[in-house]
């Protein structure tokens, strides 16, 4: 039992360090031109941060460095727009967006209270992890999840969202005007985004916006009164800030017009089948230049009047 077998072939020697793979070490190989790290450990000074928030597969590269700099900071310090603004070489428009992808994906949250004072502050509190939540003991603890509903169990209704302040009233409302006013609103995103408006909100200010055209205002300057001087931070309803200022900085009647007449007709765009100018009047087809030209010159079919037999001299 102890007699070694010579007959027995030698077995095949294993790969050691990738000195028989025929390509080398397959982890230097795949990837020759791949990151390396050259790393020192930390022992003062440094901030923990996840990988999946240095590598969320959602955030922009500047709200994944925004948030690991608000981590970074101690307890109390400010974070507000204007602060990072003058901190960073990115405007205020791109940091607000950037917050809001983090409010987005539970990173930040923020919150309005009000002080003893009776002044209005945004607290920020900055999640090093969505989904968990210090409540007590001041560590982060998962929360238990909720129980499984039954299948037979009624679903319950969404709460209800809260009616937009009133905008006031037009004299009077036409199609032309109300589709006029429907495309200010739809063009306010284009000033500022978060001033993108639902069906629903911009049918409920249309009418207010058609009370600012009656003023003689036109639409540019409807929408630049609208979308101008905008607060930097969020904007939490877009269409009840709208509501507001649509009320509240809503222009006087011109002098001309008293408050119980009816704004004059105002008549679409058209182009003189004459002399192809546009205009504004009644006459479907020619501008009021060329209509009273055509009327003077007793041109068939433009309601020229055929003079009575008494003005000819005949009995």
């Amino acid at each position: 039992m102890d007699i070694q077998n010579t007959s027995v072939p030698p077995h095949a020697q294993s790969r050691n360090n990738g000195k028989n793979h025929p390509s080398g070490h397959p982890r230097t190989k795949r990837h020759p031109g791949g990151v390396t790290h050259d790393n020192t450990r930390h022992t003062t000074r440094f901030t923990v941060i996840g990988n999946h928030l240095a590598q969320h597969p959602d955030l922009s590269l500047l709200a994944i460095g925004l948030a690991c700099h608000i981590q970074s900071l101690p307890t109390g310090t400010p974070v507000d727009i204007k602060t990072l603004a003058a901190r960073f070489p990115e405007g205020p428009a791109r940091i607000a967006a950037a917050l809001r992808e983090l409010e987005t994906h539970g990173y930040l949250r923020r919150t309005r209270e009000r002080t003893p004072t009776g002044r209005i502050v945004t607290r920020t509190v900055s999640c090093n992890q969505p989904g968990r939540r210090d409540t007590t003991s001041g560590t982060n603890e998962k929360p238990t999840p909720p129980a499984r509903r039954a299948a037979t169990a009624p679903q319950q209704e969404p709460p209800r969202r809260r009616a937009l302040p009133a905008v006031p009233k037009p004299g009077h409302t036409s199609p032309d005007l109300l589709r006029t006013a429907t495309d200010v609103l739809a063009g306010l995103r284009r000033e500022d985004p978060r001033l993108l408006l639902s069906a629903a909100d911009a049918e409920h200010l249309a009418p207010g916006v058609v009370a600012w055209l009656e003023r003689d205002l036109t639409p540019t300057a409807v929408r630049k009164a609208l979308a101008g001087d905008l607060p930097l931070e969020p904007l939490i309803r877009p269409a009840a800030f709208l509501a507001h200022r649509l009320t509240a900085k809503l222009p006087p009647l011109p002098p001309y017009r008293a408050p119980e007449q009816p704004p004059p007709v105002r008549h679409p765009l058209r182009n003189c089948a004459t002399c192809d100018h546009g205009y504004r009047g009644p006459d479907p087809h020619h501008c009021p230049g060329c209509a009273s030209a055509r009327v003077g010159s007793g041109a068939p079919g433009t309601g020229t009047v055929e003079p009575s037999l008494v003005e000819q001299g005949r009995p």
